[in-house]
């Protein structure tokens, strides 16, 4: 199973976009199953659930910070190398969806209206783009990590 295949099992299996992201790179990158999924927890639904930046793309930014990030004994060009393999993903994402906005890649759909979240669910939204959402952070993730090496 590749990590995107990975990623939409969490998905599928109600963790939210940000924590099926990490998840899917976790155990590489030195966290446990269940300290991602906790770490994460709180960057689904655009963060708290409040539709801002999209989750799959923050848990794919918690990815780049784990595996190019600053630590205490690194050097400043590590959190600048971050920045910028961040606002790649960033960008590529956009290009591809038209948006980094939670609320936008749901049709501008509030899901904490009850009646909007109802057409959201009508509409399949949560299975359709957030998983394609998913898919393409981990797949953007990789692409960028492959060409850091």
């Amino acid at each position: 199973m590749d990590r995107s295949e990975k990623a939409l099992e969490y998905f599928d299996n109600k963790f939210n976009c940000a924590q099926s992201v990490l998840t899917a790179f976790a155990n590489e990158l030195g966290l446990s199953e269940d300290e991602s999924l906790r770490v994460s927890c709180a960057f689904g639904g655009g963060i708290g659930r409040q539709q801002h930046t999209c989750g799959a793309l923050t848990g794919a930014a918690m990815v780049l910070g784990l595996a190019f990030g600053k630590g205490k004994n690194d050097s400043d060009f590590k959190k600048l190398d971050s920045y910028t393999k961040t606002v790649e993903l960033f960008d590529e994402f956009a290009k591809i969806h038209g948006s980094t906005n939670c609320r936008k890649l749901l049709n501008d759909l509030n899901m904490n209206d009850a009646n909007e979240l109802e057409l959201i669910n009508k509409l399949g939204l949560f299975d359709t783009n957030c998983r394609k959402y998913v898919a393409d952070s981990v797949r953007l993730t990789e692409k960028i990590i492959e060409n850091n090496k």
